[in-house]
């Protein structure tokens, strides 16, 4: 199974930053991540990226670590 950031289409994926910093987000299964900010931004069920700052989540250290890890 594919996940929603992955599916994304390549063209619109390209174009896509952060609202807040402006810099490129990783993919991170259902979501686009911010691992300058530590914040996490879904992808909504129809594949569409939720970039908005007040519905961005926090990352704790952990997350952030295995995230930067596979990146």
């Amino acid at each position: 199974m594919t996940s929603r950031a992955a599916s994304i289409d390549p063209v619109t994926r390209a174009l896509l930053v952060c609202p807040q910093d402006r810099e490129p987000l990783l993919d991170a299964g259902d979501e686009l991540y911010n691992p300058r900010l530590r914040v996490a931004y879904r992808v909504d069920e129809d594949g569409i990226p939720v970039l908005l700052a007040t519905e961005a989540r926090p990352v704790s250290d952990d997350e952030h670590e295995r995230l930067t890890a596979a990146s």
